[in-house]
C-alpha cells in the first residue's frame, strides 16, 4: 500500500514564504513526475509545479518566480518552497507521483492559508 505524506502547510500571511515536502512510504516503482497541484474552493484542480526525473520543471504562470518545486527521485520525496504568497494561493495543496508505469499516487492534501 503506497502513501504519500504531505507536511508543511499552515496559516502565513501575505508575503510569506511555507515549505512543503511530501514523501511516499511503501512500495512504488522509480518515480516519472512529481508535482504539486491545488485546489481552491469552488475551483478545479489545477497544476502549480512538476519535476521530471531528469529534472525538467513546469510552472504555473501564477507562481513562476515564487515558486519551487525540487525532488528526490531516488527517495520518491518533492519539495515546494513558496515564496512571495498571495492571498490567491489559498487552496488546499495536493503532492502527485507517476511512476515509470504511470500510476499516480495522490497525497491527501495540505491546507495553505495566506491572510492577513
Amino acid at each position: 500500500q503506497v502513501q504519500l505524506v504531505e507536511s508543511g502547510g499552515g496559516l502565513v500571511q501575505p508575503g510569506g514564504s511555507l515549505r512543503l515536502s511530501c514523501a511516499a512510504s511503501g512500495s512504488i516503482f522509480t518515480s516519472r513526475y512529481m508535482g504539486w497541484y491545488r485546489q481552491a474552493p469552488g475551483k478545479e484542480r489545477e497544476l502549480v509545479a512538476a519535476i521530471g526525473r531528469l529534472g525538467s520543471t513546469n510552472y504555473a504562470d501564477s507562481v513562476k518566480g515564487r515558486f519551487t518545486i525540487a525532488g528526490d527521485i531516488a527517495k520518491n520525496t518533492v519539495y515546494l518552497q513558496m515564496d512571495s504568497l498571495k492571498p490567491e494561493d489559498t487552496a488546499v495543496y495536493y503532492c502527485k507521483i507517476t511512476d515509470i508505469y504511470f500510476h499516480d499516487y495522490w497525497g491527501q492534501g495540505t491546507q495553505v492559508t495566506v491572510s492577513s
